[in-house]
């Protein structure tokens, strides 16, 4: 996942601090008038919306997710909060709310993001079989030659770890990869080959 020094070149670049500042004016006015919150921390709560969406496939969040959640938005938060109150935990709590209706807004930010951070359009003009099997010697191939920072994008919205990026010994429930599939195209990511094949490299329960 991103560290908060990524988080914070990422917010420096003028296309996401404005659409950042934007939707923290939105959704503070119209969910959450008294939070106070930098842009830093309410751009890690914008890259923490796919992994509440994830969390929230079942239609709640078990006590397990919610430690989850909050342990990966405190390592999103600036300066860390560990003794206090986080802002990005505090802050999630209102989007895992009212997740329904501000997500589109909240990957709309991250389109923005992911297509200032690398040439989106140029990958997605690459080809692939959907209906292909694959292998993982090309998986691994085709990591390796994606951009670093689209694998970052794809490790910090659907992994808790980013050394799981290569391994295809993964397990996801039936919703949540519905889910994962659902919030990928939201974002374009179903454009981009690498994500396809992400997709294709977990190992589904009912």
């Amino acid at each position: 996942m991103f560290t908060e020094y990524e988080i914070e070149t990422m917010v420096e670049l003028p296309e996401v601090l404005e659409a950042t500042q934007a939707l923290k004016k939105d959704f503070c006015k119209n969910e959450a008038p008294y939070l106070e919150i930098s842009d830093h921390d309410f751009f890690s709560l914008i890259m923490m919306a796919p992994t509440v969406g994830i969390a929230l496939a079942d239609g709640t969040v078990s006590l397990f997710e919610e430690l989850a959640l909050n342990k990966k938005a405190r390592k999103l938060s600036k300066g860390g909060y560990f003794m206090k109150k986080d802002p990005v935990v505090y802050a999630m709590k209102f989007l895992l709310k009212k997740y329904d209706i501000w997500s589109d807004k909240f990957f709309n930010v991250l389109k923005v993001a992911m297509h200032v951070s690398f040439d989106m359009e140029r990958l997605e003009k690459k080809k692939f079989d959907e209906e292909a099997e694959v292998t993982y010697p090309e998986y691994k191939k085709a990591v390796l030659n994606t951009p670093y920072i689209l694998i970052r994008f794809i490790a910090s919205f659907f992994l808790e770890n980013d050394e799981e990026i290569i391994s295809t010994n993964r397990h996801i429930g039936r919703n949540e990869y519905l889910q994962m599939l659902k919030i990928g195209e939201q974002m374009g990511l179903n454009k981009l080959p690498v994500f396809q094949m992400f997709c294709k490299t977990f190992d589904q329960k009912a």
